[in-house]
Formats: C-alpha cells, sequence, structure tokens
C-alpha cells in the first residue's frame, strides 16, 4: 500500500496572488463558501488521507491543521522523517477538493521523475523528494510555483504529465471566486438523485445552501428543521380539504428540500458525521410515518370507519420494517467516511437492486402534490399501503439471496 503524499502550499504571497481582487477574503484569502482557500486545503488533504500539510511561510502564520515552515531548507530538515513518501507542491490559491486530492494520491510516477500541471500542481517522486527540496533552497529559494518548475526541470528534465482526470483550478480574481463557487456546487448533486430531485429540488436545495454555507449553521441542525418542517406537514392530511392538503404537501416537498441541505452543507463545510447520517436516515422515515398516520386518521374521520386506519398500519409497517431492515444490515456498522445510506443493496449494480432503489427515491411527493390538489391525498395512501409491504419484502428477498449467491447451472445446461 502507497504511503499517503504531503502537501506543501506556498502562501498567496509566494504564488503572486492579487488578494485586493478578490473580495470577500480572510487574512488576505479569498474566502469560497465560507472557508478560506487554506482551510479548504488543509480539511479536503486531510478528508483524502494526505500525511500532513505544510505552509511555506517566512512569518511563521498557519492556518489550524498547517506546519508553517520558514523556507525550503527548513521543510528539507522536516522531511527527514517523512523520505518514503511523494510530495505535492501548489499555491494556496488552489482550489482543493478531496476528489482531485485523492487520485493525486494514488497517481503514480517513476522513482526519480517529477511531474506536473503548469502554474497548479508540482509533484515529486519519493527518492527524488529531498534532491528537490535542497535544488528549491539554492540561490535563496524558489519564491514562486513557476521558479519552482524552473529549478526542478534544470535539475530533474522534462516533467512527467499528471494523469488525465485531475484538473484543479487556481482562483485569482473575483470572477475566480464566482466559478470556483459554481464548480464546488455542482459537486454536491448526486447521481443517485430522482430525475425531479435533480431537475426541481437540487437547484433549489443548492442556492439554499449556498447562502448557509456563510453562517454557523450545521447539518445536523438543518437535519432537524427539515424534518421539523416535513412533520408539520403531516396534520394537513387530516382535513377533507384539497387546499390544506395542498398546504400539507408543499411541506412536504419543502422537507424533502431542506433535507438535501444536510448534506450539501456537510460536503461544503467538512462536517459529514455518522450521527449526521443517522439523523438524516431516520429523520426522513419519521416524517413519511407522520404523513401516512395522518393520512389514515384523516381519511378515518371522514368516512366514519376504522379500515383506513388499518392501510395507515400497512403503509407505516412497511416502511418501518423497510428502513429497520436496511440499516441493520448495511448502515448500523458502517463508519462515517462516505455517505451511510448510498442503496438498499450491498451489490447496487443488480437490476432488482436498481430498481428498489429507484423507488425508494422521493419523486413520489409529487403524486401527493397533484392527489391533494382535487382533496384525494387519501388515494395516495392505497398506493403506500399496498407498495410499502411489498417493498419490505422485495428488500429482503435480495438480500437473502445475496448471501446465499447465485446457485450455479449444471455443466451443460
Amino acid at each position: 500500500m502507497p504511503e499517503a503524499p504531503i502537501l506543501i502550499l506556498l502562501p498567496a504571497s509566494l504564488a503572486s496572488f492579487n488578494a485586493a481582487a478578490v473580495a470577500p477574503a480572510h487574512d488576505g484569502e479569498p474566502m469560497i463558501l465560507g472557508l478560506s482557500l487554506t482551510r479548504r486545503a488543509v480539511l479536503a488533504a486531510q478528508r483524502a488521507g494526505y500525511a500532513q500539510i505544510f505552509l511555506l511561510a517566512a512569518n511563521g502564520h498557519a492556518a489550524p491543521g498547517v506546519a508553517a515552515v520558514p523556507d525550503w531548507g527548513r521543510l528539507a530538515e522536516t522531511f527527514g522523517s517523512f523520505r518514503t513518501v511523494p510530495l505535492i507542491i501548489a499555491p494556496a490559491t488552489i482550489l482543493a477538493e478531496t476528489d482531485w486530492l485523492r487520485r493525486l494520491a494514488e497517481a503514480r510516477i517513476e522513482p526519480a521523475a517529477w511531474a506536473m500541471i503548469p502554474n497548479r500542481i508540482v509533484m515529486l517522486a519519493a527518492a527524488s523528494a529531498f534532491e528537490a527540496l535542497e535544488a528549491l533552497d539554492e540561490e535563496g529559494g524558489a519564491r514562486d510555483l513557476i521558479a519552482v518548475e524552473g529549478r526542478l526541470a534544470r535539475r530533474f528534465g522534462p516533467p512527467a504529465p499528471i494523469p488525465a482526470g485531475i484538473d484543479p483550478m487556481v482562483v485569482e480574481t473575483s470572477t475566480d471566486v464566482r466559478v470556483a463557487e459554481r464548480r464546488l456546487l455542482r459537486t454536491l448533486v448526486k447521481d443517485t438523485d430522482g430525475f425531479m430531485a435533480r431537475h426541481v429540488e437540487r437547484p433549489v436545495s443548492l442556492q439554499i445552501s449556498r447562502r448557509l454555507a456563510w453562517t454557523a449553521m450545521t447539518p445536523n441542525q438543518m437535519s432537524m428543521i427539515s424534518i421539523a418542517v416535513g412533520i408539520c406537514g403531516g396534520p394537513f392530511f387530516l382535513s377533507e380539504r384539497s387546499s390544506l392538503q395542498t398546504i400539507g404537501a408543499l411541506l412536504f416537498l419543502a422537507h424533502s428540500i431542506l433535507d438535501g441541505c444536510d448534506g450539501e452543507l456537510a460536503r461544503l463545510k467538512f462536517q459529514e458525521s455518522r450521527w449526521g447520517g443517522v439523523l438524516d436516515f431516520w429523520g426522513d422515515n419519521v416524517v413519511h410515518i407522520v404523513i401516512f398516520a395522518c393520512m389514515g386518521l384523516g381519511w378515518s374521520l371522514s368516512a366514519a370507519a376504522a379500515w383506513p386506519l388499518l392501510l395507515g398500519a400497512a403503509a407505516i409497517l412497511g416502511t418501518l420494517g423497510s428502513a429497520a431492515f436496511v440499516y441493520w444490515r448495511l448502515m448500523r456498522l458502517k463508519d462515517h467516511s462516505g455517505a451511510l445510506f448510498t442503496s438498499v443493496s450491498a451489490a447496487p449494480e443488480r437490476p432488482l437492486a436498481r430498481l428498489l432503489d429507484a423507488a425508494s427515491r422521493r419523486d413520489f411527493i409529487y403524486l401527493v402534490i397533484i392527489l391533494a390538489l382535487i382533496g384525494r391525498s387519501n388515494w395516495f395512501l392505497l398506493l403506500a399501503a399496498l407498495g410499502a409491504p411489498i417493498y419490505f419484502f422485495l428488500v429482503v428477498f435480495l438480500a437473502a439471496r445475496e448471501r446465499l449467491g447465485e446457485t450455479p447451472k449444471p455443466s451443460g445446461a
């Protein structure tokens, strides 16, 4: 297993950064969705598994999580205990993202070689790193990334290319800040989003998260707000009036939109946690249970009969059974690295798993809205009472088939 690399940041003053052209800024650095570029680099590199982050800073000033060193010579001395790891050199104005940092950490070049993306990234193989640091310290030291690239080219010859797909950007102007924000927001769109979630809910939630990123709002607080909004929608389904049912359906939709914000904030602020994933997962299911319970009770009151309560119970038990089974089987032992819930199956590429995952998306909320507009949201309860138990049994069946494995066909069949 290759050792984790070290990230070396050249401060803005060494990277020819025009801090005056960028706003908002903190300590001379641009702020991107609530975090300075250096702080974002530290958190992204830590999330990507980097062993250490250094900042070449003559004044010794550095952000939390960064070890400040005054010059390349001191860095070479410090590097003595890390001689078996590659080095990544980048300007502090780089927009650090966990995805490309991780792919860069996994990339490999020739043992004594170096690689670069001009004016953005320099990568040194472990075998050449110490010699490279000594070369960078000569004649007063390289003062920016262009000088770094020039000295390395003279010492080691032409660089190797950085593997394809690694494309970081440097933030130097106010226009770059806006481009960087849009770039980060695009990464928050999930492949698992349903059609309506991707084209209706996600654009709205991203704009909300974009503004909340500058506040002290935490992902878990956002989850609690989302859950509260969804629960508040439940009582409106006790009424026969279409106007009240529509309010309930719109609050249900608002819950779904706000529910996207907690994960978006967690990724933007690097505040993902197992507890946050558990709260998000069970909060969604609590809202669904409240909605089904109120639909059943409202239908029972309007019909002056008890049988709609059985439909509500069937929908609730099916929902609760599926959630508990998926949590017990796939989520209870999972750590906080990555999303806690991604699929109802350990093999999501299988056709039945894809079907069940698609059914678990919340595009059904729009059917609730349509039915509520005509005062017939109880029709959705009928569908849920049939669909939720069937969904539960299919989830159990899928798990059993995965555990037993595919039965091999007899030879010659």
